[in-house]
C-alpha cells in the first residue's frame, strides 16, 4: 500500500453553551462550560510549507485563529444547536486548509466526535474499569501469566451516518449500553467471566464488541487500553495493536529563515506510537506481544532518545515528517507488522506516516 503522509494540529478553547435539543430535565440543557479541544489533520503536499519543519506550526495557527471566536463565548450565539458534532461541522466549513481529512472536536478528554473527509461524525465515548487478570496460555516465566491487575480503559467508537436517532451525537445512550459490561467487568478476575479466559487486549475488545454490537448497530471499532502507552483495537473482523512512549530530544530546523527562532537548537517531549497489524496467535490471544514491540524497537528508540535528532543520519532535516520515515527505515525487517506511525512536538501537534490499514484516531 502506498505511504500516506499527514500532519496534525489541536488547538483549545473554553466556551460555554446549553443544548436544548435534549429532553427536558437533561443536565446539558441548563448553561455549562467546556475546556474544548479542536484537532485537525491534513495531507500536505510537499514543499507547500515555507521550510521542512513549518508543516506543524503552520496549521496549528491556522486552526487557532479559526477557533478564536469560540473562545470564552456563548456556543449557542455562533453554532445551533452547539453540539460537539455541529461545532466540528462550524470549524470545518471555516478552516481554510487544503487536504483536510479530519476534524474533531473533544468536549472533555472522554468524549468527542471526528469528522472524516465524507463528512460522517464518528462518535466516540472513553470508560475506565478496574480488574485483575493472568495470561493462562504465555510461556513459563513470563510476567502476565502471574495474576496481576490493571486500570484498563475502553473506547467505544460509533459511526452516527449509520444510526437512525434524532440527535446525532448521544453519549447517554453508549453510557445506558456501557452500564452492564461495566457492571461485570469492575472489580473482577477476568478469568472467571465466560469467553474471558485468556483476557489479553485483544480479546477483551472483540468481547466488548461481541456484546455492544446488537444492540449499537452504529458501533465501528472497540479499543482497550491496556495500560496507558499499549492496547488493542477491534472493529469485527481484524484486530489492530499499538505502542506508545515518549522521548526526548535536541531538534534544530536549519532551513528556516534567519531569524525564526527554530533556528536555534531546541528540544520537545515526543510522544512516538506505533501501530501494527497481525493475525490473532489462537493459542496466545494476541497479534503480538506488546512487550516483543518494546524490546525490537529499543535500538531504535535509544538512537532517538535524549539525542540530538539534526545529527541524525539520514534524517538532517529532523521535522517530523523526516523522523516518521527515518524510523520507517529503521523498522521495516525488525516489525514487520508495523503499517502506521504517529509522532507528536506536542499534544495532537505532529504527523502521521501510515501504508496500511489505518486504525481510528486516539484521543489526544
Amino acid at each position: 500500500m502506498a505511504e500516506h503522509l499527514i500532519f496534525a494540529a489541536a488547538a483549545a478553547f473554553e466556551a460555554a453553551r446549553h443544548v436544548d435539543i435534549l429532553p427536558m430535565g437533561h443536565r446539558s440543557r441548563r448553561l455549562h462550560g467546556h475546556s474544548f479541544l479542536a484537532k485537525v489533520r491534513v495531507s500536505v503536499p510537499n514543499g507547500s510549507a515555507r521550510f521542512p519543519g513549518a508543516e506543524v506550526g503552520q496549521l496549528r495557527r491556522l486552526l487557532s485563529d479559526c477557533v478564536a471566536p469560540l473562545d470564552y463565548e456563548l456556543l449557542n450565539n455562533r453554532v445551533s444547536p452547539p453540539t460537539d458534532e455541529n461545532i466540528a461541522r462550524w470549524i470545518r466549513s471555516r478552516l481554510d486548509v487544503s487536504g483536510m481529512e479530519n476534524i474533531g472536536v473533544q468536549s472533555t478528554v472522554d468524549e468527542g466526535v471526528d469528522l472524516d473527509g465524507s463528512n460522517q461524525a464518528h462518535v466516540w465515548r472513553r470508560y475506565a474499569f478496574q480488574s485483575a487478570h493472568r495470561l493462562p496460555n504465555v510461556p513459563a516465566g513470563h510476567k502476565c501469566g502471574r495474576m496481576h491487575g490493571h486500570g484498563f480503559e475502553v473506547i467505544i467508537h460509533a459511526n452516527q451516518a449509520i444510526g437512525s436517532r434524532e440527535i446525532s451525537i448521544d453519549y447517554d445512550h453508549i453510557d445506558k449500553l456501557w452500564a452492564p459490561i461495566f457492571a461485570e467487568l469492575n472489580c473482577a478476575c477476568l478469568n472467571d467471566i465466560k469467553g474471558l479466559e485468556n483476557p489479553t487486549s485483544e480479546l477483551i475488545s472483540s468481547w466488548i464488541w461481541n456484546r455492544l454490537r446488537p444492540r449499537l448497530p452504529e458501533l465501528t471499532w472497540v479499543t482497550v487500553y491496556e495500560t496507558a502507552t499499549c492496547g488493542a483495537h477491534f472493529d469485527g473482523k481484524r484486530y489492530r495493536i499499538w505502542k506508545e512512549m515518549s522521548m526526548d530530544c535536541a531538534v534544530r530546523f536549519s532551513r528556516a529563515p534567519i531569524g525564526d527562532p527554530r533556528r536555534r537548537i531546541h528540544g520537545h517531549t515526543y510522544i512516538l506510537r506505533l501501530h501494527l497489524d497481525a493475525p490473532l496467535d489462537k493459542l496466545l490471544g494476541w497479534t503480538i506481544d506488546f512487550g516483543d514491540v518494546k524490546e525490537v524497537f529499543t535500538p531504535v528508540f535509544k538512537k532517538l532518545d535524549h539525542q540530538p535528532l539534526y545529527e541524525l543520519p539520514g534524517a538532517e532535516d529532523n521535522d517530523v515528517a523526516a523522523l516518521l520515515r527515518w524510523i520507517r527505515a529503521e523498522c521495516h525487517e525488525r516489525l514487520p507488522a508495523l503499517d502506521r506511525i504517529d509522532l507528536y512536538e506536542t499534544r495532537g501537534c505532529g504527523a502521521i506516516l501510515s501504508w496500511g490499514n489505518e486504525p481510528p484516531a486516539l484521543p489526544v
